[in-house]
């Protein structure tokens, strides 16, 4: 394991973490986290999803005719109509851009929050570069820790729009796991629709 040049008088936002050429495992121990890359059991909706059909079908048909070629129009027509169709299953608090700080080093935009009772899923949005993007997720969940003092299962994904990966942050062993899985929109659409509403739920 490295050390990384961060010193306590420093102040780095989240997106600052996305940019840092170090590992992850270092990044998130020099917050006292202890970083896992698994295969994860995640929970899975196991009631209709009666919107299921029609947003593939949208999806389906707009992505040969958008230019997925920056973060701006992946998260506009890729990842927002996935969030408005979890907002209708779970009735879950949307914040777009939500600034948040714990301190002068996890300080910064979180691009999508969303809460619901007893539960929050926060969404990190990246037109490439899936594991810096997970890094920059993680810091933001560790943030979130620090923030929230109820008992509350700290969920995140970061998506290209056609790709998510989730990760768990477990509060009590303080420890961040990456899930080994990939989830592609739309071919894995009802799986990945699964479980962001029984995240919610």
């Amino acid at each position: 394991m490295g050390k990384i040049p961060i010193k306590l008088e420093d102040s780095y936002t989240f997106s600052d973490y996305f940019k840092l050429t170090y590992e992850t495992e270092d990044i998130l121990k020099y917050f006292g986290y202890d970083y896992h890359v698994e295969s994860l059991l995640l929970p899975s909706y196991d009631a209709e999803l009666d919107r299921l059909n029609d947003l593939k079908e949208r999806l389906a048909e707009m992505v040969p005719y958008i230019s997925l070629s920056n973060e701006l129009a992946r998260r506009e027509l890729m990842i927002a109509p996935v969030l408005i169709d979890i907002i209708h299953y779970t009735q879950a608090k949307l914040r777009i851009s939500y600034t948040l700080k714990a301190t002068e080093q996890l300080k910064g935009e979180l691009d999508y929050y969303l809460e619901s009772t007893g539960s929050l899923l926060v969404i990190e949005a990246k037109n490439a570069d899936l594991q810096k993007g997970f890094t920059q997720l993680a810091v933001e969940q560790i943030a979130m820790d620090q923030l929230i003092e109820s008992d509350t299962t700290l969920y995140g994904a970061v998506s290209t729009g056609n790709i998510w990966q989730f990760g768990v942050l477990k509060r009590e062993s303080k420890e961040i796991i990456q899930d080994f899985n990939l989830f592609r929109s739309p071919a894995d659409l009802e799986a990945l629709l699964r479980i962001l509403v029984a995240v919610l739920k």
